[in-house]
C-alpha cells in the first residue's frame, strides 16, 4: 500500500506496509477483513488520531474512518432464525361454525361468511380502546 522503506517509516505504516493486498478489476486495493482487523488494532495502539494515521498508511481517511465507526458500533446480539409452519385446510363436510376465543374470555362464534368482515370490525374497535 505504501511504496516507502520500511526504516523511514514510522512502525505503524511497516506493520501496515507488510499486508498482501490484493487489486480488484478496477486497480483499487481489496483488504480483507481480517487485515482489516489488523489495521484497526495498530490504530488502537497507535494513539494517532485518523485522519493522521490514515495520511500515514495511505489509506484515504472516508474509507478509514467508516471502518473505524463500523468497528466500534455496538454489535447485534443474533436473532432467533423465523420458523414457518404450513397450515392446512380441510373443508368441513358439515358447516361447523367458526369460535373465536378472545382476550379476556370473550367468545365469538361464525357461522356463515359473511359474518367475518363483522368480526374484524369489532375486533378492529376493540383494539382502539384498549
Amino acid at each position: 500500500m505504501i511504496s516507502a522503506k520500511p526504516s523511514d517509516c514510522p512502525p505503524t505504516v511497516a506493520v501496515i506496509s507488510k499486508l498482501p493486498a490484493t487489486l480488484d478489476s478496477k486497480g483499487r486495493v481489496r483488504i480483507s477483513k481480517e487485515q482489516r482487523r489488523v489495521i484497526l488494532a495498530e490504530f488502537e495502539r497507535s494513539g494517532l488520531s485518523a485522519a493522521r494515521f490514515a495520511r500515514q498508511t495511505g489509506l484515504k481517511y472516508p474509507t478509514f474512518a467508516a471502518w473505524v465507526q463500523h468497528s466500534r458500533r455496538p454489535k447485534r446480539p443474533p436473532t432467533k432464525p423465523l420458523r414457518l409452519l404450513e397450515a392446512v385446510a380441510v373443508p368441513a363436510a358439515v358447516a361447523t361454525p367458526l369460535l373465536v376465543q378472545l382476550p379476556g374470555g370473550a367468545r365469538v362464534e361464525l357461522r356463515e361468511e359473511n359474518q367475518i368482515a363483522l368480526l374484524v370490525a369489532v375486533v378492529r374497535a376493540l383494539e382502539k380502546s384498549c
